[in-house]
């Protein structure tokens, strides 16, 4: 396993920094009703009938990446998986439907919030999103993101958590918190075409999109954030201890993949 740890001083550019502050200055009135608001109560208590109700069991985390088109999907119809940002999009083509739904990334939740309102599994999406659903609706779940400058790894996901670079990451403290003791990862390519910035937010202006499952997925004229591999790769090995200090394993079985940090394995096999 690669070794990670904090960012190098010559990793930390002006941007991060700025875009840090930014990120909890904006998160302070979030932060009070989470701790002021009856609702907010109300929804912990509802998160925590997920505690550790798959102990024992194995789970299949289907990221988003152009690996997707040649993994068969239709092998999931049996197994608990957790579906993740616009998943929904491969609905058409597939018999496949995840268990559990997760979006954190503010952007997806502004932009596609109808699309994802009437996904019918349990979604779990950011708190600070949440005046773009209705909040009434009986599968609809709030976490609370957790600005820190080290990234952790939240046991508890019913008390405010690390996001990280990735909605994967948030997948994985889900995982955990339900009791799964293995987790399977497919469509992680790690991999995107796209250049720039990492998590600087652009808006897009090619007309396909190659980095994800469907050249529709972010569309011309969408806002997105440029991928942080790096801090992604952080984030990846912080919850692969995690597990591994519970006697539990995360593996990889994306066909292609690029990230090195959990074991590979082959996907037809595990059938």
């Amino acid at each position: 396993m690669p070794k990670m740890g904090r960012y190098n001083s010559s990793e930390i550019s002006l941007n991060r920094i700025v875009s840090a502050i930014k990120s909890r200055l904006k998160d302070i009135p979030h932060t009070i009703s989470w701790h002021k608001d009856p609702f907010a109560q109300n929804n912990r208590e509802s998160i925590q009938q997920f505690k550790g109700i798959h102990a024992g069991e194995r789970c299949f985390i289907v990221a988003n990446g152009p690996s997707l088109k040649k993994t068969n999907l239709e092998l999931l119809n049996n197994e608990f998986t957790f579906g993740l940002n616009r998943i929904y999009l491969n609905f058409p083509k597939s018999s496949f439907r995840p268990t559990y739904y997760v979006a954190v990334n503010e952007l997806i939740l502004e932009q596609f919030n109808h699309e994802i309102s009437d996904l019918k599994m349990p979604k779990f999406i950011n708190w600070n999103q949440r005046s773009h659903f209705n909040l009434l609706t009986e599968n609809t779940f709030c976490l609370k993101p957790k600005l820190v400058f080290k990234d952790v790894f939240q046991q508890d996901v019913s008390k405010p958590m690390v996001f990280g670079a990735t909605v994967t990451y948030a997948a994985l403290q889900l995982a955990y918190y339900m009791g799964f003791q293995k987790v399977i990862l497919i469509g992680l390519d790690h991999n995107y075409t796209e250049k720039g910035t990492p998590n600087s937010t652009e808006v897009r202006k090619n007309d396909l999109d190659e980095s994800h499952f469907d050249n529709q997925y972010f569309p011309k004229g969408i806002k997105w954030q440029l991928p942080d591999l790096m801090r992604a790769d952080l984030d990846y090995s912080i919850a692969r201890k995690a597990f591994e200090r519970d006697r539990r394993e995360i593996v990889d079985a994306t066909i292609g993949g690029k990230c090195s940090v959990f074991p590979k394995v082959d996907y037809l096999s595990l059938f």
